[in-house]
């Protein structure tokens, strides 16, 4: 049986977004929202997503992102242990 090529789960392209947006987050310009009314980006987790974000909008290769799985209010579990 041949092996088959594997393919890049990111493009480069996504690679230097991200690169770009981790610099902007050190340098402290890299913010939430676009019009500047979010606060500054401090999370490393959150630059990358934001990254990949703008990534995809440039049309470089990103996997799609993941379902948002559903919680139950902080209220409501408050309510569930007592």
């Amino acid at each position: 049986m041949a092996a088959r090529k594997s393919r890049r789960k990111y493009s480069p392209k996504a690679g230097r977004t991200v690169k770009s947006a981790m610099h902007r987050r050190k340098r402290g310009t890299l913010r939430r929202g676009k019009s500047g009314h979010g606060g500054r980006v401090t999370s490393r987790k959150q630059a990358i997503a934001i990254g990949l974000s703008e990534a995809r909008k440039k049309g470089a290769r990103v996997p799609a992102r993941g379902r948002r799985r559903r919680t139950r209010s902080s209220g409501a579990r408050k309510a569930r242990r007592r």
